[in-house]
């Protein structure tokens, strides 16, 4: 079918209004990016999901991170998106900038490896945040670790998995119709881990990629599969993800990491949506399980709200006026991925 075809239809849709989630930041980002909304018809709605790690990452994680860099002996490693990402009292940035907190960013979790060796002196904290995408190379960085015989490093773990959350959704938000699956980390899980989900809610998860045409011919299959009353997967995107993923990464992620109960920020704890070490790689953990008794946010922030569909970023009162990504109030203003961030770039 034509692309021209395909507009044609998604545009003049008028039967009922439809809920559909993209669930990964970066098909928000490319939704605005291509002007999606205004090749659709208006009685089909796209929402954000929880599809930032670092937007769901809890308060109490942030803490511990800090306190990691304020020891001692410590250095903290993370990735530059967390560094704004609101704690209990301060970010790890603020800490920073106090000159209270020994933080470095890093760009590869494999540099804390080349560090340790060099610094032996030194521990190194490893802020271990994101979903199956990331969850492999931390995976590798431990065994690499291990191999080489170094016990200076410790993760601290905030690894998430995306299917237990989608579940979580499906069970909490009814209204919404279908969803555009995590491209990314469809490309570790494979497609066929959402066919359960499919089966179980009868609605459609349809993985697709980031250009305009891939996200417009998924909008596509959820709108016909609903008109048919159908709810099945469907992979668009074969050219990156497999029936079965990736099974090299999955393999890795089995051996040294076990799942567990998470906190994932505004949503609440999420049976075994957590990825910690295996008892095996104890030497290098740095503390993850006693952070999923925290689900807060600071009073007035609507991202609770927002990585579930309830609202638009634009529609929190915070939004862009006490709340934008220079002076983040809640998580989801911070990361690159987050909706509120997005929405801030480009309805403002």
């Amino acid at each position: 079918m034509e692309i021209r075809e395909i507009i044609d239809y998604l545009k003049s849709y008028d039967g009922r209004e439809l809920k559909l989630m993209e669930v990964c930041g970066t098909h928000t980002a490319a939704i605005f990016k291509n002007g999606i909304r205004s090749l659709i018809s208006p009685k089909i709605k796209l929402i954000s999901g929880p599809g930032c790690p670092v937007c769901v990452t809890p308060t109490a994680y942030i803490d511990k991170c800090i306190e990691y860099a304020m020891m001692p002996n410590h250095v903290l490693l993370t990735f530059g998106d967390m560094m704004k990402v609101p704690g209990t009292n301060e970010s790890l940035s603020e800490a920073k900038g106090r000159g209270a907190a020994n933080i470095q960013l890093m760009y590869s979790p494999f540099e804390a490896v080349e560090k340790a060796q060099q610094h032996p002196e030194l521990t190194y904290a490893v802020a271990a945040v994101g979903f199956e995408t990331t969850a492999p190379a931390y995976a590798l960085m431990i065994q690499e670790a291990e191999k080489k015989g170094i016990s200076n490093i410790k993760l601290v773990t905030a690894l998430k998995t995306a299917i237990p959350a989608l579940h979580w959704i499906c069970e909490n938000q009814e209204d919404i119709d279908g969803f555009i699956c995590p491209g990314h980390v469809s490309v570790i899980t494979g497609s066929r881990v959402y066919d359960e989900l499919a089966s179980l809610y009868r609605k459609p998860f349809v993985v697709t990629g980031f250009e305009a045409e891939h996200i417009l011919a998924s909008l596509y299959r959820i709108v016909k599969q609903i008109e048919k009353n159908d709810g099945h997967t469907e992979n668009l995107y074969r050219n990156a993800v497999k029936d079965d993923g990736n099974p090299k990464a999955l393999a890795v992620m089995e051996k040294v990491f076990q799942t567990g109960p998470a906190m994932w920020r505004g949503l609440g704890i999420i049976e075994d949506s957590g990825l910690y070490l295996k008892d095996e790689y104890a030497e290098f953990d740095g503390g993850s399980f006693e952070l999923y008794a925290d689900m807060e946010l600071p009073a007035g922030c609507g991202c609770a709200d927002v990585i579930v569909g309830r609202i638009n970023p634009d529609q929190c009162p915070m939004f862009g006026e006490k709340c934008t990504p220079l002076k983040p109030f809640g998580p989801c203003m911070v990361s690159s991925e987050g909706a509120c961030g997005i929405w801030y770039r480009n309805v403002n």
